[in-house]
């Protein structure tokens, strides 16, 4: 008979898991990267071109090249978001800064303005199964991302492509 591990931390598919490579990979790209300045103006199209053209299908979304311009704005993303992640929404709230965790919670709430008590509460458990699936992915994202800035930033600096 499987036995279930009641230790969550030895689950590889637990959202502390998840959480945690999330920011071992942001914190190793925040170390290997010495000098965020020269990632400026370097584009991300390596990474959009190594994804597969299936990707983009499958999640029916236009690509929007606006998101992040370069290299240096997907840093600034990437790290926004583990800060967030290890301090809340309520450290940006007193220095008075909007995070993008932040923005998503204050326009769900305007979505929704005012529902009925009995209505959020009774597919609660749907909610939180589908917020948990969309925050696995995201998580999952992010960290390659960050995992991929890592690796072009060594492989950049390695050759000299960032000096002008």
């Amino acid at each position: 008979m499987m036995q279930i591990s009641s230790d969550p931390a030895s689950n590889k598919n637990s959202l502390l898991n998840v959480m945690r490579r999330f920011i071992a990979a942001a914190n190793n790209m925040d170390e290997t990267i010495m000098v965020p300045s020269l990632l400026r103006d370097v584009p991300l199209e390596e990474q959009e071109s190594a994804q597969p053209a299936r990707a983009t299908e499958s999640n029916n979304e236009a690509p929007c090249p606006n998101k992040q311009r370069d290299m240096y704005e997907h840093y600034l993303l990437l790290k926004s978001i583990k800060n967030d992640m290890e301090w809340g929404l309520l450290k940006r709230e007193m220095s008075g800064g909007a995070s993008f965790l932040e923005m998503a919670v204050k326009q769900e709430q305007r979505s929704h303005p005012g529902g009925d008590s009995e209505d959020e509460t009774s597919d609660l458990e749907g909610q939180f199964h589908y917020h948990l699936r969309g925050l696995f992915g995201v998580l999952s994202k992010l960290t390659v991302q960050a995992d991929h800035l890592t690796n072009r930033y060594k492989r950049e600096i390695g050759g000299g492509n960032f000096m002008r």
